[in-house]
């Protein structure tokens, strides 16, 4: 693609944003940031969720690794969605029963102040360093791709990028969010779904030969039982995928916000059903995309990356044609953005609700404290971008990606303790005990093989820190109830 074209896709498209965001900011306050007035509908957010849920990793990752483990991964999307039947069951009705506007201020009313902060604070951090990692990895693919070969200076792609979403969020925030995240959903399903189309047409597939063809060379394999050992072991990509659905969606800050702008919980529980449902569909899209790649490229004679992260973007800029390029263009893009966008408005929200105190102040106050937390979490992604990019460490990365089973386990024991017990925690041991957690959890992680007769622990490490975690709680709430007795 010509630069010329590249630069007038993005413009037009950041232009629609813009528009958007223009839109449904009018007269927004910083209610309508934080709650979008309690007025989307919700079949608007469940679509809309799926871009946000997914990211620039995804949309290259998962089809490039079918080429290791065919569908294995398809194991934790039937994971997600017990995890999400879960949510609209327990965590949704709480929500709604105590209005809140943080999820977080749930463990203040249940414990007290130590206890909200903890679980504001480790959502602070896991969301930060992993949408900045997210958006790392999609704007390397851009620069790689595209902008270095126009000589623009990574420092400016992420910049720019940056700019861009804080400029369409800064005022409708979550409001703007539910409408813009539906429209980078569409562009991102679209992407994949054409280049399936297109694939199979260069191929002269059928449906029925396309299943086949992914039958017969080996990249259908959904479960895994033989070997217990193993990381695709289904028990655990199955239990792993249920508890990252609890964590990172039902106990997250920033997915939670947007199925909180719903009018009722009735309406929240629908846009939660008919998103669950959606995202199992997308990510087999994903998954037969990633075989029919693989398929392609054998039949063609093309060498495989060594990264298979670069095998989607190598195809779709230099065999597919034009058409499945620009695609690809809008839907790296969508996908990037829809991640972001809503971590930042998340941010944002946590930070001025869970830590400034805003309930009491003017909104004359409340708007210029949010405007400087936006700026500020916008320049902190830029800052953490940067760094990665410094360091260009693969392992570093790897180790990044890994961040969530340990920044999520507090927050997955915190509330599994204040849900499923009628003890009381108090004071900076439950901070403590949440610290603790996930270092112990990494022990284990980094001798399980040598300790547990070559056992491997994978995804199902979040829930390892989350028992952990419940465990020191009961253990405190214990001793903290012998001291008044005594």
């Amino acid at each position: 693609m010509s630069p010329l074209l590249v630069s007038s896709i993005l413009v037009v498209y950041f232009l629609a944003l813009i528009t958007i965001s223009y839109f449904t900011s009018k007269g927004a306050d910083s209610t309508t940031f934080f709650t979008g007035n309690r007025q989307s509908p919700w079949y608007l957010v469940a679509f809309g969720m799926i871009g946000s849920s997914l990211s620039g990793v995804t949309f290259v990752s998962v089809p490039g690794n079918v080429g290791k483990i065919g569908f294995g991964y398809f194991q934790v999307v039937i994971g997600y969605l017990f995890g999400y039947w879960v949510i609209i069951g327990v965590l949704m009705p709480l929500y709604y029963r105590l209005n809140v506007v943080s999820i977080y201020t749930y463990l203040e009313q249940r414990f007290d102040n130590w206890a909200y902060k903890t679980g504001a604070l480790f959502f602070l951090i896991s969301r930060t360093v992993g949408s900045s990692l997210r958006l790392f990895l999609a704007a390397t693919i851009l620069q790689l791709f595209l902008f270095d070969a126009w000589h623009v200076p990574f420092f400016v792609t992420v910049a720019t990028t940056i700019v861009l979403i804080w400029v369409y969020t800064f005022k409708g925030g979550v409001k703007t969010i539910v409408w813009t995240d539906s429209f980078q959903t569409l562009f991102l399903v679209t992407a994949v779904a054409v280049t399936v189309w297109q694939i199979a047409d260069k191929l002269d597939f059928s449906f029925a030969s396309m299943v086949s063809a992914i039958q017969e060379n080996g990249y259908s394999r959904i479960f895994y039982f033989d070997d217990v050992n193993s990381k695709l072991f289904f028990p655990k990509q199955f239990f792993g995928g249920a508890f990252i659905a609890i964590a990172m969606t039902g106990l997250d800050q920033e997915i939670m916000q947007k199925n909180l702008t719903c009018k009722t919980l009735g309406d929240a529980q629908k846009n939660m059903f008919w998103f669950s449902l959606t995202l199992v569909f997308v990510n087999l899209l994903f998954l037969t995309l990633g075989a029919l790649l693989y398929i392609y490229s054998a039949q063609k004679g093309l060498a495989i990356p060594e990264l298979s992260d670069e095998l989607y973007p190598r195809l779709a800029f230099n065999e597919l044609g034009t058409f499945v390029g620009i695609l690809f263009l809008l839907g790296i893009t969508a996908s990037s953005y829809a991640s972001a966008d809503s971590a930042l408005a998340g941010l944002t929200t946590s930070f001025c609700i869970d830590f400034l105190q805003f309930k009491n102040k003017t909104e004359a106050v409340k708007q210029r404290q949010k405007f400087i937390v936006h700026v500020g979490f916008s320049l902190l992604f830029l800052i953490i971008i940067l760094v990665f990019k410094e360091l260009n460490e693969k392992s570093v990365i790897d180790a990044v990606l890994n961040v969530a089973g340990y920044t999520y386990g507090p927050l997955l024991g915190l509330f599994a303790f204040g849900i499923f017990t009628k003890r009381n925690v108090q004071g900076v041991m439950v901070l403590a005990c949440c610290i603790l957690s996930p270092l112990l959890s990494y022990v284990l992680s980094s001798n399980s093989e040598k300790w547990f007769s070559g056992y491997k622990i994978g995804i199902e490490i979040l829930i390892i820190n989350g028992v952990l975690t419940f465990a020191g709680l009961f253990l405190i709430s214990q001793l903290q109830k012998k001291a008044t007795t005594i």
